[in-house]
């Protein structure tokens, strides 16, 4: 057994205690399995991160890198956040043998429903913001939260549980040490991702507020028809409550979108700040009536999310193809586009100076 910090990889084979099942998902360099633990016979997510063999190469994830995840995994344990169970090391891959968490990502829960009041939203919304208290009084900021990252743990319940997922990007945020980074998922980045400048737990709000976003319509308030105009528009602040999408929104909600999608990261709403919103926390019976009275357009939602959904899978899928005519001429082939082809859900993320690193989700 090696440790460096806190993280403790075993370097057992995972095969010799735990049996590895069907294939759950993947990303850009990883695999996750259902796993069965042999000595329990209780169920788990085994995640195979590939391992960066050389600092030459772009493919795999740094060592360090997985560290970072494991030691912020190591310190974490809420109702709403995944739970780290065990991790192993071979020559090849880390696995991170984690909850099992089997009832799909909110979102495509949501968009089964026949109807839903902003009252029910909030209900998730709520949950979300409780295990993003959790990691900013702990002083970790998550960085990667969009729809995909935001679990059921079940969904055969009135209300599942929201698990926040896939930590490869979180970091924790030293008092007086200044951390910039270019990463993340354009949709969902917050300007000061996208201008270079200084980090902090902020960033994971301005998150909460597009996903609000798409959650009362099921339009992206940014995104665009490339990366670079998608970047554009956060800069911009170009983004409006379009009247065909939110025409039964209250007022209440907007506000609460407002004040999240706010440029000046000072003025940003805090969590605490959040969870206190007469939205998520009503100050009297008649806010509670407005938020209980609104319901949210599903039918809208259902189509403008699939078309979301469709937008992003056919840029994967037109720059695999541009990529295959490219190797049929013989042209080189740049590996961080090989990249974006081995993503099965996601567009690439954000990336504009080489002295950063880059670092997809890969739940």
């Amino acid at each position: 057994m090696r440790t460096t910090g806190m993280a403790v990889f075993k370097q057992q084979k995972v095969e010799d205690f735990y049996e590895i099942g069907e294939e759950l998902g993947s990303g850009q360099f990883a695999i996750v399995k259902r796993c069965r633990e042999k000595s329990t016979g209780l169920e788990y997510a085994a995640k195979f991160i590939k391992k960066r063999q050389s600092r030459a190469s772009r493919r795999g994830v740094q060592r360090e890198e997985i560290e970072r995840e494991v030691n912020i995994l190591q310190q974490i344990q809420h109702p709403n956040i995944v739970t780290l169970h065990d991790v192993y090391e071979n020559r090849t891959d880390v696995v991170l043998i984690l909850e099992l968490v089997s009832g799909g990502e909110l979102f495509d829960f949501l968009a089964q429903k026949e109807s839903l009041s902003e009252e029910e939203a909030t209900q998730f919304i709520k949950q979300i913001l409780e295990g993003v208290h959790y990691l900013h009084s702990r002083k970790i900021a998550h960085f990667d939260l969009k729809p995909e990252n935001i679990m059921l743990l079940d969904k055969n319940f009135p209300l599942p549980r929201i698990k926040l997922i896939d930590f490869g990007l979180a970091h924790k945020i030293e008092d007086g040490a200044e951390f910039k980074n270019i990463f993340g998922t354009p949709e969902f980045v917050a300007p000061e991702i996208v201008n270079y400048e200084p980090l902090g737990l902020e960033a994971d709000m301005w998150s909460i507020g597009v996903i609000t976003y798409i959650l009362l319509s099921g339009a992206s308030p940014f995104l665009g028809e490339s990366k670079q105009e998608t970047l554009g528009n956060i800069s911009a602040m170009n983004y409006e409550f379009d009247e065909e999408f939110f025409s039964r929104t209250s007022e209440l909600a907007k506000s609460f979108i407002r004040q999240l999608l706010e440029k000046d990261k000072r003025k940003r709403l805090t969590i605490q700040d959040a969870l206190n919103h007469p939205w998520i926390k009503p100050a009297n019976p008649r806010q509670a009536l407005v938020r209980r009275q609104s319901i949210i357009n599903l039918e809208n939602f259902k189509r403008q999310y699939a078309r979301r959904r469709w937008k992003l899978s056919f840029r994967i899928v037109a720059l695999c193809n541009h990529l295959t005519r490219m190797m049929k001429k013989g042209q080189p082939k740049p590996e961080d586009e090989l990249r974006d082809c081995a993503s099965d859900q996601e567009e690439d993320p954000v990336k504009k100076r080489p002295r950063t690193r880059k670092r997809s989700s890969t739940s």
